[in-house]
């Protein structure tokens, strides 16, 4: 059990020092955005959260800081005042996080450790690794060090175009009680009747969504809602997010420099706004976050319907593997949309977990009976105002990443590393 807990949270601590090792003192505050943290006080954040909860609330161990709750508790620190606070340099913020993470290892030898508690410290940890790396592509930081085995990259695999035809009935959305470690929104599968749908086999690729922009879809104002339309007009959004168009040719922004567009990978950095506007051009719709999750881990069954089972994962119960999945990955970049056929679900979709997040119709909302978990802030206060997204990129880590995980952002958000796939209207 020790090395069980232990593990993860060592895994964790060193890929976000790895992620901040290359980053100057300039860089470690950066510029004031309201979509980025100030990286110095990010590391400082994910190491409070760790000590919050696994040493201060289950273990009952006085504070490191005397300080820590004023700088780094994000529900009580306003976002826009980060930059102005009295942060610890670079040196004493990464020994704050060596000495958290050395007390939690020293309180799980001794078995007096939270199994729970460390869980959602990794967790959240492994989240705030993918915004700090969210946070380098949006300021154009060069790509991060990562020291992790580096699996053999899948030559191109080019597209993959098609529907998948899913069954039709009756569906259990969330998590099933008993599972492994779940978030307060995942709680509990209830029943949701479906009518059969189609479903895209691979997400909307990045030469598809060109074509949208060389048909003037950002200045087509029947392609947009009323709320997509203000976003785009108060915005000045002519165009993708690091897209820029030369001698006839579209190239990419990926981190510090400039890539010809890759045609098969999906789509990224594309909001929900544009993804909408994108399905009214092709007659396409996004899917509710019960479809998808009904394509990623339903299965056929008699009748012509659903079966009445779910997979933990598209392909089955085995855990996330390069061969399947597209995941916490050295290289932070997309594959080919046709890759890793391994992974696909009982339907035929491929890459729903892994390769991009995507983005679905819902709006994020409590499932029946919701009742907030210890850490009250993590779904609660984002109700109504956010969409779901599911699946995971290229830089989340696997251990995070289910069929049931939902993430959630405000629809304007095109920062993450976020795509979509469609369904037949």
């Amino acid at each position: 059990m020790p090395q069980q807990l232990t593990g993860p949270v060592a895994d964790a601590r060193r890929r976000t020092l790895e992620l901040a090792s290359a980053l100057s003192e300039g860089q470690l505050l950066g510029p004031q955005l309201a979509i980025v943290n100030p990286p110095l006080w990010e590391l400082g954040h994910v190491a409070w959260f760790q000590e919050r909860w696994v040493l201060r609330h289950a273990a009952g161990l006085a504070p490191l800081r005397t300080d820590g709750d004023a700088l780094y508790d994000s529900s009580a620190v306003p976002h826009d005042t980060r930059w102005d606070l009295p942060l610890p340099g670079f040196a004493e913020t990464t020994a704050y996080l060596r000495d958290v993470e050395t007390r939690v290892a020293a309180l799980s030898a001794r078995g007096e450790a939270d199994p729970y508690f460390v869980a959602l410290s990794v967790f959240h940890e492994d989240m705030h690794f993918e915004a700090m790396a969210f946070t380098r592509q949006t300021l154009g930081y060069a790509q991060p060090p990562l020291s992790d085995e580096v699996p053999a990259e899948p030559p191109d695999a080019g597209d993959l175009p098609g529907d998948a035809a899913v069954a039709g009935g009756a569906f259990r959305l969330g998590a099933e009680r008993g599972e492994r470690f779940v978030f307060d929104n995942e709680k509990w599968a209830h029943p949701v009747e479906l009518a059969p749908f189609r479903i895209s086999r691979a997400p909307v690729t990045q030469a598809r969504f060109a074509d949208f922009v060389l048909d003037g879809g950002y200045g087509r104002r029947d392609l947009w809602s009323e709320a997509g339309w203000r976003w785009r007009a108060a915005n000045g959004v002519a165009g993708p997010a690091y897209w820029d168009r030369r001698d006839g040719q579209f190239f990419r922004r990926d981190f510090d420099r400039w890539v010809p567009l890759e045609p098969h990978r999906p789509m990224v950095n594309v909001a929900w706004f544009e993804a909408e506007a994108w399905c009214r051009w092709a007659g396409r719709r996004l899917p509710s976050e019960a479809e998808w999750e009904a394509a990623a881990a339903g299965e056929p069954g008699p009748g012509g319907r659903l079966s009445p089972g779910k997979r933990r994962f598209p392909w089955g119960e085995a855990p996330p593997d390069p061969g399947r999945a597209h995941l916490g990955a050295r290289r932070l970049h997309a594959l080919d949309v046709g890759a890793l056929p391994a992974g696909d679900s009982a339907f035929g979709c491929r890459q729903l977990v892994g390769n991009v997040w995507e983005w679905t119709a819902s709006d994020f909302l409590p499932y029946p009976g919701f009742a907030p978990d210890p850490y009250r802030e993590y779904s609660q206060p984002w109700f109504g105002t956010h969409k779901v997204l599911r699946g995971g990129s290229f830089a989340t880590p696997a251990r995070l990443i289910s069929t049931t995980f939902r993430n959630f952002y405000t629809p304007d958000r095109r920062d993450l590393w976020a795509g979509f796939r469609t369904c037949a209207a």
